[in-house]
């Protein structure tokens, strides 16, 4: 018979291996039961990484999609804020417009004059709104503020030189001339007529408006954009400052009754089709809004069918895996125990 002899040596290096592999694995179990997914996807998967990668890739495309459909929303919302502060500064305007009909009070005529100053003033403010550093009625020009401050003191706005200029021009003598009694509510109706010419042309954008004509886009989906916001050249914001500008400037210079009615008609007149503007601009951002929303409901269904099947694909049962680490644990700890046996055998021991 043959004897065969093994060293503590080979017994403590196979014990050693033992060990190493049993902790290599363990990690790599502790990382799937955290991640929930193969550490090595490429070595399990194969030849299916590739298809594996192209759905993380659409993942990530509609999660970035989601994150600036909320910038989006948000745009929209602070756009419809803005709008909304328009269409009530013209609600206003209109409603001092028509209570003023037959009076002709001096207080009363500069009390209405200073509520369509009042009027103005919010409307600019509103027109010039930023959100996230960007303008929003500047249209694709969104570094640049977007309406001119007519109301500005030092130095007069384009707009007020040019209308000073317009009146001058129109009637012989400026708005402080004790002839302005003598304006017939032709000569204003033709005035006025010409003034709407001016701001209805390119003249607006030379004196009010520094907004481009085409408005923001945002893209919600991989194969659908909308309009997030609109800008100042719009034709009701136009008719909105055409309408308050008559009524600032014009009511309580000294005019007759028939020319001032001409005034306050005309000024109505503008203030509903600046409402109707106005309120035509936001319903276009309502849509908008509605278009986002169904988008995002899309996505979030895409979503959910992508990280569905990348799990099929890369997931592991979590539970096994656990289970397997504790199983692991125990056979290392085994596994040092009789280490440190083998380490203490000797045959000084038994001499």
């Amino acid at each position: 018979m043959k004897t065969s002899f093994v060293s503590n040596m080979s017994l403590q290096n196979a014990m050693r291996i033992t060990v190493a592999s049993a902790q290599k694995e363990m990690l790599q179990l502790q990382e799937e039961t955290v991640t929930g997914r193969h550490a090595d996807v490429g070595a399990v998967l194969g030849a299916k990484t590739s298809r594996t990668l192209d759905l993380h890739r659409d993942l990530q495309r509609m999660e970035s999609l989601k994150s600036t459909n909320a910038l989006t929303t948000q745009r929209l919302a602070a756009s419809q804020e803005a709008l909304g502060l328009m269409s009530s500064a013209a609600n206003d305007a209109m409603e001092v417009l028509i209570a003023l009909s037959g009076m002709t009070s001096s207080d009363q005529l500069e009390l209405a004059q200073q509520n369509m100053g009042n009027a103005l003033s919010t409307f600019t403010a509103a027109a010039n709104t930023s959100f996230s550093g960007e303008y929003l009625f500047a249209g694709i020009n969104s570094d640049v503020v977007p309406l001119k401050d007519y109301l500005q003191d030092t130095p007069p706005s384009d707009a007020k030189v040019a209308f000073d200029q317009a009146f001058l021009t129109h009637f012989g003598f400026t708005q402080t001339d004790p002839g302005v009694s003598t304006i017939t509510p032709a000569d204003m109706q033709d005035f006025i007529a010409d003034l709407e010419t001016t701001f209805m042309g390119p003249d607006w954008q030379a004196d009010w408006s520094n907004a481009a004509d085409e408005n923001m886009q945002s893209r919600i989906s991989a194969a659908e954009t909308v309009q997030s916001s609109t800008n100042v050249n719009a034709t009701g914001m136009r008719h909105l400052a055409l309408g308050l500008v008559i009524g600032q400037e014009l009511l309580s210079i000294g005019l007759s009754e028939a020319s001032r009615k001409v005034v306050s008609d005309s000024a109505i007149d503008y203030m509903g089709r600046a409402i109707s503007g106005v309120d035509g601009e936001r319903s276009k951002l309502g849509i908008s809004q509605s278009r986002v929303t169904q988008a995002n409901t899309s996505l979030d269904a895409q979503i959910t069918i992508l990280t569905t099947s990348i799990k099929d694909m890369e997931g592991i049962d979590t539970y096994a895996a656990a289970t397997r680490v504790t199983t692991l644990e125990s056979q290392l700890s085994l596994a040092y125990t009789l280490t440190s046996r083998i380490q203490n055998l000797s045959l000084l021991n038994y001499l």
